[in-house]
């Protein structure tokens, strides 16, 4: 496969630290580019990972050597250099969530797929491969009958003037931290969920929430359990329970690449741990989205989904006027 050329717009944390190193580490990815509205990062960027440094995300662009785009910007800002990327003709790796609001993201989806582009939201843990067993555990029936799943991410208090603390930028609990315990929910328990309660604690000062909850449920009576927050001790890992046992993962949303899994199953007169191989959730991530550019498919419909869910928590959480069932549905 020819790789793809890559162009990063903005230089963030989680692209210098996590992404580009995967993609200097896939051989179907090219760096191309990388922008940054601050000339000096931008060639700083450039100079560790390769590509040519750009003042200004308008003008990578414009590059003609750019086919697709990752966008690791602040969260209130990704409508609109995501519009802007497929506008542009360029297939879009965007850090999740993809928007902050419902209507936004569908707008996109739509815009994507009538362009024929791919558009991915950039939830890594996805694409580890500890989940895939735990889905074929399910599936052979170890935990008998599934009841229900919790599931918890959270994290310590993070400095003053962090992006997840200001609201102007997407901040808070249940966009930053409660997207990975809700994308559990909807791997394991597949897409038609619906919210039944949820609860955000916002602090006033900050006008955003700093944790929450979230009760949800299936239409055969399975219900996961969720929880995230910004000013707690690390937790990342779920449980499934069934009629016959109980299956425990912990490190699952954000494990480094030399993390062994371990797998805890737990019936009635047995406790059995499976280890399971390293896996590089970011790399697999940055593959995938190049085969998807390649090979298709071009849409996910994980994307919507997921925002629905988040709109419906936040509703269910701040009722007012508009009830959970006015939202939109597509």
């Amino acid at each position: 496969m020819t790789p793809l050329r890559l162009g990063l717009v903005g230089c963030a944390d989680v692209a210098v630290r996590r992404v580009l190193p995967a993609v200097a580490a896939c051989p179907d990815v090219e760096l191309v580019a990388v922008a940054s509205r601050d000339p000096a990062k931008a060639e700083r960027v450039a100079a560790a990972f390769g590509g040519a440094p750009v003042t200004g995300y308008e003008r990578l662009l414009d590059r003609a050597d750019v086919e697709a785009v990752y966008v690791p910007l602040p969260s209130g800002l990704h409508a609109h250099w995501v519009r802007a990327a497929l506008r542009a003709g360029r297939h879009v790796l965007a850090e999740k969530p993809l928007t902050t609001d419902l209507a936004d993201t569908e707008e996109l989806v739509d815009l994507a797929r009538d362009a024929r582009l791919v558009l991915r939201e950039n939830t890594m843990f996805v694409h580890h491969s500890q989940h895939a067993m735990v889905m074929r555990l399910l599936a052979d029936g170890v935990l008998g009958e599934l009841r229900s799943l919790s599931a918890v991410f959270a994290i310590p208090p993070r400095p003053p003037g962090d992006i997840r603390l200001r609201p102007e930028l997407g901040g808070g609990s249940l966009l930053d931290v409660g997207a990975y315990p809700v994308r559990a929910a909807q791997l394991l328990l597949g897409p038609e969920l619906e919210v039944a309660g949820a609860v955000l604690n916002d602090d006033p000062e900050l006008r955003v929430d700093l944790d929450g909850a979230a009760l949800l449920r299936r239409a055969d009576g399975v219900v996961a359990h969720l929880s995230f927050g910004l000013r707690h001790h690390y937790g990342s890992g779920y449980r499934l329970h069934g009629s016959r046992g109980r299956l425990s993962v912990e490190h699952a949303f954000t494990p480094p690449a030399t993390h062994r899994p371990v797998l805890l199953l737990e019936r009635q007169d047995s406790r059995e741990e499976r280890v399971l191989p390293a896996d590089d959730q970011v790399l697999n991530a940055v593959g995938a989205f190049a085969r998807a550019v390649r090979d298709g498919p071009l849409t996910d419909p994980s994307i919507v989904a997921q925002a629905r869910l988040v709109a419906h928590i936040r509703l269910a959480a701040r009722p007012g006027p508009t009830r959970v069932d006015e939202v939109p549905h597509g």
